[in-house]
């Protein structure tokens, strides 16, 4: 079933917080709303399930239009940041309360419950009480809860957030194998990049409510709209340079020069943005520096590298590098892979 939101407008009081915002998820696939904190994609989320009621706009689940109705009749399934689950249950009580409400049979309720336990891999822990579970264990309650009663979609808003780094990246994989699996269309909120990109089809990427750019995430990564879009994107983050434009040619400090494209104008201003995976001795020399900081990580090492005009050029490689702080490098740009941006941002 395919989620189409249109013209999506909230306010809350005079303050107009996302203003005609249009929204598709398709049948089957998980999206993300990510952003920084404030962007409109929690708000964005509490619409759709009902929390939040739309100012303006539509909200279609097939060809059916929902945004009148209470939340209970829209079908969805929601897992949230807290789990919001009853402490006073048993972790089969839990599961089951969504078919509870509806009446269903003992039986029916006992079958489900144990199929949906199972999908999430919590069939040993059935008789348990929440605080008896650890922060994974209770993630997975919520999910089945949320599953258990087949929700047309899927809503999750910011379910990992209070897990361990290693839980983080257990949940991750299992909350996309179950999405699979069930085939159920998901909305994923997070502010995390690593979430998003890892776990979900497209990506929409949100700023000052408003959707910046939705597309998967490669296409995000590598042919972002704007300057906003490229520094949300990447870990160690995109670095900014200014050149000088020169003999129809874009100079860096140190003499490395990059063609300017024909699309641009020579008296254009230009801002070139270089991924870290795009700055090092891997290609060859031109850009001169101090190293200033060096993170080891494991397998890779990262650095940050001050240019003579006080620009921060940051680079990613394998480790055992020998470089340390205080070191003078000489390295070159991958050309081809510099994004450029004019004044306002804007992806030249």
């Amino acid at each position: 079933m395919q989620l189409q939101l249109k013209n999506f407008t909230k306010r809350f009081g005079d303050l107009t917080v996302i203003e005609n915002l249009d929204l598709t998820v398709n049948s089957g696939e998980m999206i993300a709303l990510l952003g920084p904190s404030g962007c409109g994609k929690s708000t964005t989320l509490f619409a759709i399930c009902g929390i939040h009621r739309m100012d303006e706009g539509e909200l279609l689940f097939g060809d059916r239009e929902v945004s009148d109705l209470p939340s209970q009749k829209r079908n969805v399934g929601v897992v949230f940041q807290n789990y919001a689950l009853y402490p006073h249950m048993s972790v089969f009580e839990n599961i089951a309360f969504p078919l509870t409400i509806k009446k269903q049979s003992a039986s029916d309720i006992e079958r489900q419950v144990n199929e949906i336990a199972e999908l999430v891999y919590i069939g040993e822990l059935l008789k348990r009480r929440p605080a008896e579970l650890s922060g994974g264990q209770q993630q997975r309650v919520a999910l089945a809860r949320a599953l258990v009663r087949k929700p047309d979609f899927l809503l999750l808003d910011e379910p990992l957030a209070n897990l361990d780094a290693k839980l983080r990246l257990e949940m991750r994989s299992e909350i996309r194998r179950i999405q699979q699996e069930t085939g159920i269309a998901a909305i994923l909120v997070t502010h995390d990049q690593v979430e998003a990109m890892s776990m979900c089809d497209r990506i929409a990427l949100m700023d000052a409510g408003k959707i910046v750019q939705f597309d998967q995430p490669s296409v995000l990564y590598t042919d972002p709209a704007n300057k906003f879009v490229a520094s949300f994107l990447g870990n160690p983050p995109i670095s900014f340079i200014d050149p000088i434009v020169d003999s129809g040619a874009l100079m860096l400090p140190g003499g490395l020069s990059i063609a300017i494209p024909e699309n641009i104008s020579a008296q254009s201003k230009v801002q070139l943005g270089i991924r870290p995976e795009s700055f090092g001795p891997q290609f060859g020399t031109g850009l001169p520096g101090k190293v200033c900081f060096v993170e080891m990580q494991g397998r890779e090492e990262l650095f940050d590298v001050l240019l003579a005009d006080g620009s921060l050029v940051r680079s990613i490689q394998p480790a055992g590098s020998g470089i340390n702080v205080g070191a003078q490098i000489d390295w070159g740009v991958a050309a081809d892979n510099v994004l450029m941006f004019d004044q306002n941002g804007a992806r030249l």
